[in-house]
């Protein structure tokens, strides 16, 4: 007896009417752009003023909607209420290099170090993380300025979703142990001090303003009436192990997991005795997953979309596909 979808994506976004911030995830390859577009230009159609983001350093918005939108927030042709933005990384990056460049500046000054800034600040960007970490501050960025109604994000491969959402209680341990080493500094300067009167410190300023943002961004992430990240999958062994052990460090960090989207089924209504034995043997796979997907995420699938015919690039195309993730 074929299984039934408990709560479908139209439901969900019913019975949470509040929802603002949505991410896509999965492994690389299973359809999460198209998935955020299709969910995006559904939400728009909705009255809702939408904001289509990609945290993903491999853009392909601009190819989905076939039009440029990198660098800035566009009009989506053709979608009232749409607007979709591509982060420029290499912005993100300078723009973040300047503010380290400060801090750093700053921390010198007060240690009476004459050490040159640009050594740190070129020590401190090389590292591999340090991308991510720029996007994460760009997302938040939008995240608190609420310009938007909605807010959807086609994100980077899952490991590196996790990584992006999970720096939030990353740089909140950081920087209170930071504001404990600056106290103790800062007091043990005071009473060596000839002078009572005491200084401006400029990064303590900012790390109580970095952790206080950090924090709005925490009640934000771990909200389940505004937040939830839904994860898109194959009828495949990798795909689906991918996502059952994302799910759970999500839970961990209390990250709301709105969800499990199938993509990408084949219509068994197409397959007849005489189809290549590729497609039936496809066929016949697919449905063996689908049994584990049903039992490993009971109550959880959202949505169940087929394999196209032609790729689904476009706000005509994607309109037929929300007709199945919005069933």
């Amino acid at each position: 007896m074929a299984k039934e979808i408990e709560t479908s994506m139209r439901d969900y976004f019913k019975a949470h009417s509040n929802l603002r911030f949505i991410f896509f995830g999965g492994k690389g390859g299973v359809g999460k752009t198209v998935t955020a577009g299709v969910t995006a230009q559904w939400l728009a159609s909705q009255g809702r003023r939408t904001l289509l983001a990609s945290t993903n350093p491999v853009h392909s918005l601009s190819g989905l909607l076939s039009q440029d939108v990198f660098g800035k927030h566009t009009p989506v042709t053709g979608v009232p209420n749409l607007w979709a933005y591509e982060i420029d990384t290499k912005d993100t990056i300078e723009r973040s290099k300047v503010e380290i460049r400060e801090k750093i500046q700053w921390f010198l000054k007060f240690a009476d170090i004459s050490t040159k800034a640009e050594d740190f600040v070129e020590s401190a960007t090389m590292n591999p993380a340090f991308e991510e970490s720029a996007m994460f501050e760009n997302m938040i960025e939008l995240m608190l300025k609420a310009e938007y109604d909605s807010f959807v994000f086609d994100t980077a491969p899952t490991a590196n979703a996790r990584r992006l959402l999970g720096m939030s209680q990353v740089y909140s341990l950081w920087v209170n142990k930071m504001l404990k080493s600056r106290e103790e500094a800062r007091s043990l300067r005071e009473l060596l001090s000839f002078t009572k009167k005491k200084e401006k410190d400029p990064l303590m300023e900012y790390l109580i303003g970095f952790r206080d943002r950090m924090e709005r961004a925490r009640v934000l992430l771990t909200d389940p009436a505004q937040t939830a990240f839904f994860f898109v999958t194959l009828p495949e062994a990798l795909p689906i192990a991918v996502i059952t052990r994302f799910i759970g460090w999500f839970h961990e960090f209390g990250i709301p997991v709105g969800g499990v989207l199938v993509n990408m089924l084949i219509d068994r209504t197409q397959v007849e005795a005489s189809s290549p034995d590729f497609v039936k043997n496809r066929l016949a796979m697919q449905d063996r997953y689908m049994e584990d997907i049903w039992q490993k995420f009971e109550g959880m699938v959202r949505a169940k979309v087929p394999l196209y015919a032609d790729e689904v690039r476009g706000v005509q195309s994607m309109g037929m596909m929300a007709e199945a993730v919005f069933a």
